[in-house]
């Protein structure tokens, strides 16, 4: 074809209609109206392309052939790829170990609260979801969850069930700002509801105004109605601040989590509520205070020291 302006003119044409081809594609998705002509290009090309690797790949046999020749080249090649295999066991190990202590824990948790649970793993977290702090799960409706399950760990609280598909199901976690969950404080049965923050501590706010609270006081979860989204006993976190209660109706705590939101991993959902409120029985053990080592000096008098209530007199 010769450099003409009507040839000119038809290949701008032809571009502008090639991105615009591509522009409805993308916009499409698994929808797109082109995706048929591409599942027939495919089927048509599909042989050629297969035919073309079948016809290269001697090529490349013989180029890798070179490479790798000579034994001691050979013996380098296996041992890196042995030290590779042996990297990655020992990887694999660490990680179920880790994965296992979790389990423990757990289980430890579920047995005290008498909570019975699904376990799961989670496989994405919230930024194919959107700006929440969500996580994706390996469990759904087909393992017998549904919406509004409470979710838990090792360490206590998580979240809740929001999505469920046939094999996963997303899960807002306790941190974000859309969050709520209804909590009482440990021994005083003070109530409140929790709010996420995000990375920031959980705000509380409690019903009454006048309540005794001090850092260090801790709280699980108070409840649902008929257990969802939440069932009662599940840890929540500890007391880190209170503000001034300033003759105000509710008083506002704020509270670091149990749970460490950024690296979860073995979680379970709770598919059976208790029979009865575990109340405070499934909080952690609380740290024994480490005593402060006491000295104790013995001071003996000197011979020539005077005597309480006597006046040395001079030689």
């Amino acid at each position: 074809m010769r450099d003409t302006r009507e040839s000119r003119l038809l290949l701008v044409l032809l571009i502008a209609v090639a991105f615009a081809l591509i522009t409805v594609d993308i916009r499409g998705g698994e929808d797109s109206p082109v995706d048929g002509a591409r599942q027939a290009a495919a089927t048509v090309f599909g042989p050629i392309e297969d035919g073309v690797s079948a016809a290269v790949d001697p090529v490349g046999n013989a180029v890798s052939a070179i490479r790798d020749s000579g034994e001691r080249h050979d013996r380098l090649a296996e041992l890196e790829k042995e030290n590779a295999a042996l990297k990655a066991k020992l990887g694999s190990d660490d990680r179920k170990s880790s994965r296992l202590k979790q389990l423990d824990k757990m289980l430890k948790i579920a047995g005290e609260g008498q909570y019975g649970i699904k376990g799961a793993e989670v496989i994405a977290i919230g930024a194919a979801q959107g700006f929440s702090w969500t996580i994706t799960i390996d469990v759904g409706a087909d393992d017998g969850i549904k919406r509004d399950m409470t979710v838990l760990n090792g360490d206590g609280l998580v979240g809740r069930v929001t999505t469920v598909g046939p094999n996963t199901a997303t899960v807002l976690l306790a941190n974000d700002p859309d969050f709520t969950v209804g909590t009482r404080m440990e021994a005083s049965d003070e109530l409140g509801f929790a709010s996420g923050q995000g990375d920031r501590p959980l705000r509380v706010e409690l019903l009454n105004g006048k309540a005794e609270i001090k850092k260090g006081d801790r709280l699980v979860t108070f409840g649902s109605q008929a257990d969802k989204p939440f069932v009662p006993g599940v840890p929540v976190g500890v007391v880190s601040r209170v503000d001034p209660s300033g003759g105000d109706l509710t008083r506002i705590l704020y509270v670091t989590p149990y749970v460490s939101f950024t690296k979860l991993d073995v979680i379970g959902v709770v598919v059976q509520a208790p029979k009865k409120d575990p109340r405070d029985t499934v909080l952690p053990a609380k740290p024994k205070p480490t005593p402060t080592p006491t000295v104790t000096v013995t001071v003996t008098p000197s011979a020539n020291a005077p005597v309480d209530g006597e006046i040395q007199q001079e030689q």
